[in-house]
């Protein structure tokens, strides 16, 4: 579960936020941790062992930590309305509901979410084109999560 925190700090670079938050990584043995500064979000992350790599010792230590940096702008965040799975297809041989860059309606559906074995359709905000898809297929989502970011129509 990422852990999420506003910083108190407007003035912090990218590179200060990713230093101290891949230190917090390390300390707390964390994979991912996200840290929000006005428009700028800044997201570390380690990625998965491999399975040759799991069964190694502990000592050969941690992977090294994925960095994203996003800068939103006008940005529209489409949220996980509910606790459950990501899917971005009705099925898994399906086509996806939406890519990066493909141009969304108002109400047009881009996702849905399982959730208690019931298949929720999530619709866009607002019509636009979608710049960001958040999440991967398949992964659990939380209440309120970004799943994807929508540039609006002028």
């Amino acid at each position: 579960m990422p852990i999420r925190r506003r910083a108190r700090h407007g003035s912090e670079d990218a590179a200060t936020l990713v230093r101290r938050l891949g230190k917090l990584l390390d300390e707390l043995r964390l994979t991912e941790a996200e840290v929000t500064v006005g428009d700028m979000r800044v997201r570390v992350q380690r990625a998965a062992p491999a399975v040759a790599a799991a069964a190694a010792p502990a000592a050969a230590g941690l992977p090294d930590p994925v960095v994203i940096v996003e800068r939103p702008g006008n940005m529209v965040t489409v949220e996980a309305p509910m606790v459950g799975t990501f899917y971005r297809a009705s099925s898994p041989t399906a086509e996806p509901y939406v890519r990066e860059g493909d141009v969304v309606k108002e109400g047009q559906i881009v996702c849905i979410i399982e959730a208690m074995k019931l298949m929720n359709e999530i619709e866009a905000k607002v019509a636009g084109r979608v710049a960001k898809i958040l999440v991967e297929n398949g992964q659990p989502v939380e209440y309120g999560q970004a799943l994807f970011l929508i540039e609006p129509s002028r």
